[in-house]
């Protein structure tokens, strides 16, 4: 669609951006893209944004006219656009430089924009607990919405990390050389599943948010993620995964677990997993707290949450409301049995196909040779490619 812009990268990396988005909405499940080269939907402007989306989704008359106008102001691979709008989001104030590098993963300013955050914060944490986190929260938002897509996430999560590095020194000055930390959690990808993006993110995260984080990698057997979790007496334990089996191994880790005695919070995220599965599938099997996360920067709060002086009130709120939602499930259940097969055959509607007279059609066509009336039958044979789909009578 967007070749016909070729030498226009501006316009073409809108429309990317945009049948992305609109088709991840529509259900597609797979794309291929450069995540170079793809721009955030978001921060499209806003009239080359509805030009492209009147084509893409074919919503407006003269859309094909009003893209091609607007283009005309796009013109180029869009460097010296590009050029301005750079020199722009350098004059904001530091918590907007550090928000713009985080959405558009940008780290060429980032150590020198953390440290002028650092110079006006009253303790470097802040830095993280304020402005780097404000921008990882806009991060998960715009993910969550479909206006930023992974690519873009895992490059944001490294500029995080990159900020984060800046500031470790500082933090560990501040207490002796000793970071105190939040807490400890065992992450892995469980047995099975081979997919570590998103487990990466909430690992630096989590990090940034002085938790020790311990990461098994991926295709972890049970027993070797509680094995580590004993030894290394660790306060949580998140398991990820991405296919539908790692939704089995989820639920056979919480079965361990209870069967070994743990009671650990126990952290599940990934793209198969979701609150009803977590709360009729695992819940249930783990006397311990059970909880979905639904993407990265959700998991510092969840877990400052289940290590807070609160962390009990907490515990009974997310139990309550896995009890409410696997209600909710069970409600929604088929309550009449299933019949047999001879049942529902015996059930079938007796059509008397004896006493059917079809309806005629209101306009009558042509049905036989001599509906032709004065035609000879050279004449018909003249016809006959005309009417080769026919089957003719008389």
């Amino acid at each position: 669609m967007s070749f016909s812009f070729r030498g226009n990268n501006t316009v073409r990396e809108a429309i990317h951006s945009v049948f992305l988005y609109h088709a991840i909405r529509a259900g597609m499940g797979l794309g291929i893209v450069n995540a170079g080269q793809l721009a955030i939907y978001e921060d499209l402007p806003t009239e080359l944004r509805d030009a492209v989306e009147a084509v893409v989704l074919n919503s407006a008359p003269g859309a094909t006219e009003r893209l091609l106008e607007v283009a005309e102001r796009y013109r180029g691979d869009g460097a010296s656009r590009q050029a301005v709008t750079d020199t722009a989001w350098r004059e904001l104030p530091v918590a907007g430089r550090l928000r713009h590098a985080l959405v558009n993963g940008v780290d060429a300013h980032i150590v020198e924009d953390t440290e002028a955050a650092r110079l006006e914060a009253e303790r470097p944490l802040h830095v993280i607990e304020g402005a780097l986190m404000d921008g990882m929260n806009v991060v998960g938002d715009l993910f969550g919405e479909g206006k930023m897509f992974l690519p873009q996430v895992v490059k944001s999560a490294r500029v995080m990390k990159k900020a984060v590095a800046h500031l470790i020194p500082f933090i560990e000055a501040e207490s002796d050389g000793k970071r105190q930390s939040n807490g400890k959690i065992v992450l892995a990808t469980v047995k099975g599943d081979v997919h570590d993006i998103g487990k990466n993110i909430v690992g630096v995260v989590l990090q940034c948010n002085n938790f020790e984080v311990i990461d098994l990698g991926v295709m972890v057997p049970a027993q070797d993620i509680l094995d580590t979790a004993r030894r290394e007496g660790a306060d949580l334990i998140g398991l990820s995964g991405l296919i539908t089996p790692s939704l089995d191994e989820m639920v056979h880790v919480a079965s361990e677990m209870q069967r070994l005695g743990f009671d650990q919070p126990l952290l599940i995220g990934g793209a198969t997993t979701s609150p009803a599965h977590t709360s009729v599938k695992i819940d249930p099997g783990y006397a311990g707290p059970v909880v979905y996360v639904k993407d990265a920067s959700r998991a510092v709060g969840v877990s400052q949450r289940l290590v807070g002086d609160a962390r009990d009130a907490y515990i009974d709120e997310i139990k309550s409301e896995c009890q409410r939602r696997r209600d909710s499930h069970a409600g929604n259940r088929r309550k009449a049995p299933a019949l047999t097969i001879e049942a529902a055959r015996s059930r079938a509607p007796a059509l008397d196909w004896a006493g059917y007279s079809p309806p005629k059609p209101v306009v009558r066509g042509l049905q036989t040779v001599t509906d032709l009336e004065a035609a000879t039958l050279v004449d018909f044979i003249d016809w006959m490619p005309f009417f080769n789909a026919w089957e003719f009578h008389g």
